[in-house]
């Protein structure tokens, strides 16, 4: 197989890349965000009660009905630690990045597909189904991330990770609209509410797949920047660079820095976008006498439509608020607003357009502070160990964000409400703003032997 050099900037690589955004958002926002969360509690609640118990060991209740969905979402992010570093390191001594990254895309996508096939009695295997799922998304979002310095020079980042979360968001708007108008006429249609929310399960999974090969097809594979030892596996040699990759992150200490304020403060961030569906369910609809059940689903739809909408601009206006500040000063700022999201779901939400003006403000911050910190970082790791450092940035995204679903799920099956869950989340925003305010972000990007975007527009 001949690989060649190619050109950064490529107008049809730059859209092959942004498209898989556009693929694998709706998994995030119809399957983890609204529906599965749900439809697994559900499902087991009408199995074993409100909170009865699903797992049981020497007398401890290991797994309740509403920590099911919590704990499935921690575990499949804690999984992921073991081998999204190693996969990373072996993807920058071989030309398999995009092979990889293929491999899990599909590997989520299919089990995605088959959570339609989840109904009655099968909230386990439905767990276990999204367990790989959001595993397979997770893996391939490391590779996807790490071709963002391939395709890209350092002045063009910002704004290439801000457009892909913006098509995401815009492809999750358009599934949500699906979602909502055949939830709302699946019964005059003939279709019950449960096998229309399994339909949009399915969708969801064959929309991620069939535009992720468009991505496929357009980004090109690239010569590794170091080659495998003479006489060593690349396996063993990526073990490695594994090693190499967590000494040098050590050496590079405003890296490190920013990776565990990265580290905290996404972790809120993921939890919040997993379990709002049920906080909102469990805290909000539940407790108004007059929204009857049957319109949760919508309900649902129209919080996480609203959100989207306004992330497609939110992920643009901190883009702009960065280019006049800093992508630093543009996180703090997005970091601040998630502060005041949960201390509002806490203490103020009570009602339907409540739960609506939380959606807004969720969207409003979510796409500037993840975008903006996965250009960040891509700025501040060396050249040719892209796919090593962002196994590890997604160890500081997935591989904490197991924690924060832990967290959540431990406090509700105490206290026996989502309210003390949600706002103990506070923590992670509030520690992750604290250490990236003292993180020296020019220094990182110089450290690592780049250019800060300023000096290469130059």
């Amino acid at each position: 197989m001949t690989i060649t050099s190619f050109p950064k900037n490529d107008r049809r690589e730059v859209f092959g890349w942004i498209i898989y955004d556009w693929a694998n958002s709706v998994f995030f926002t119809t399957v983890v965000s609204v529906l599965i969360g749900k439809y697994i509690t559900d499902l087991a609640q009408k199995a074993v009660g409100e909170n009865g118990v699903i797992i049981a060991l020497g007398g401890y209740d290991l797994v309740t009905a509403k920590s099911l969905f919590p704990y499935s979402v921690g575990l499949s992010v804690f999984l992921q630690i073991f081998f999204l570093p190693v996969l990373g390191a072996i993807a920058d001594y071989t030309h398999l990045k995009k092979t990889f990254m293929a491999f899990f895309c599909f590997l989520g996508t299919i089990a995605c597909c088959l959570l339609f096939f989840v109904d009655g009695n099968l909230y386990l295997m439905g767990a276990l189904l999204f367990i790989v799922a959001n595993l397979g998304a997770g893996a391939s979002i490391v590779f996807y991330n790490s071709f963002l310095t391939d395709i890209t020079t350092e002045d063009r980042r910002d704004t290439v990770s801000s457009w892909g979360f913006a098509a995401g968001y815009a492809s999750g708007v358009l599934m949500l609209i699906f979602n909502l108008i055949f939830l709302s006429n699946c019964e005059k249609w003939g279709i019950s509410t449960i096998l229309a929310v399994r339909l949009c399960l399915l969708i969801a999974g064959l929309w991620w797949g069939g535009f992720s090969i468009i991505t496929f097809a357009y980004l090109r594979t690239r010569q590794p920047a170091q080659s495998v030892p003479e006489g060593k596996h690349y396996i063993v040699a990526g073990m490695g660079q594994l090693v190499q990759t967590f000494r040098d992150l050590f050496r590079l200490k405003h890296t490190l820095h920013f990776l565990v304020g990265y580290l905290l403060y996404n972790d809120g961030i993921q939890t919040v976008i997993s379990v709002s569906s049920i906080y909102i369910v469990q805290e909000v609809l539940m407790k108004i006498p007059t929204i009857p059940e049957g319109d949760y689903d919508s309900i649902l739809i129209i919080a996480f439509l609203i959100a989207q909408v306004v992330a497609i601009f939110g992920s643009l206006v901190f883009e702009r608020i960065a280019n006049f500040t800093s992508s630093k000063s543009s996180i703090l700022i997005s970091l601040l607003l998630w502060s005041a999201t949960v201390i509002y779901a806490y203490g103020f939400l009570h009602t339907l357009n409540e739960a609506y003006f939380m959606s807004g403000l969720i969207g409003l911050v979510l796409g500037g502070s993840q975008a903006l910190s996965r250009s960040l970082f891509s700025q501040m790791i060396p050249a040719g160990r892209e796919s090593a450092f962002f196994g590890i940035y997604e160890i500081s995204e997935r591989g904490t964000s197991w924690i924060g679903p832990i967290v959540f799920g431990v406090v509700a099956q105490v206290t026996n409400s989502y309210r003390p869950a949600i706002l103990a989340l506070i923590v992670f925003f509030v520690g992750g703003s604290l250490v990236l305010a003292f993180t020296n972000v020019k220094q990182a990007i110089h450290m690592a032997g780049n250019r800060t975007p300023e000096e290469a527009a130059t």
